[in-house]
């Protein structure tokens, strides 16, 4: 596998090597001793599968308390992931990351444990898969206005479909040090 670094640190996204022939395809989507040999330490405690429509964006989210880190990727279809460096003291804070997911690309993203995170559907429809290294506590959840002018993220979708609570999220100005995810940017050893 490679290894892909972004501008963000320890944000990364991950080609997986594909063994292709006539009868289709193979790929490892997780194997501990390579990926903690990556640098993506889990344990991952929860794997979550979602799918949805055209048109979907899902997201900023994040967990206050209880951060977690996730392994995505994209088993039918192809989104649009955005991650929002949220870490208490890192250089990058504020700063968003997007890439395209896809069944084509094979491409995982690990967003680790202090990013908010969301997606958009490019495809007819998707299965996104996620492994999380925290159970999800519905009650500690947060989440930026996905639209919020001082991130300019650069959706390629102009009239997302969105649920109610997506809309209603502060911008990052709005946030309270309480309100983000308690998770510290920890400069390289």
């Amino acid at each position: 596998m490679e290894i892909i670094q972004t501008p963000i640190r320890d944000l990364v996204v991950i080609q997986p090597r594909v063994f292709k022939d006539p009868r289709g395809f193979f790929l490892e989507t997780f194997q501990s001793q390579r990926y903690e040999g990556a640098g993506i330490a889990g344990p991952f405690v929860q794997d979550n599968h979602s799918r949805s429509a055209a048109g979907v964006l899902r997201g900023l989210h994040f967990q206050k308390n209880h951060p977690q880190g996730k392994l995505i990727y994209v088993v039918k279809g192809a989104v649009f992931d955005v991650s929002v460096d949220l870490r208490s003291g890192s250089p990058t804070f504020g700063r968003w990351y997007g890439t395209t997911l896809s069944d084509e690309n094979n491409r995982q993203m690990y967003v680790p444990p202090g990013f908010a995170h969301g997606f958009c559907v490019l495809s007819e429809s998707v299965d996104f898969i996620y492994k999380c290294t925290d159970f999800y506590h519905p009650e500690d959840e947060g989440g930026l206005l996905w639209n919020d002018p001082d991130l300019a993220i650069e959706w390629p979708v102009g009239s997302p479909i969105l649920a109610p609570r997506d809309m209603e999220f502060p911008r990052l100005t709005e946030l309270r040090p309480e309100d983000l995810p308690q998770a510290a940017y920890e400069e390289a050893s």
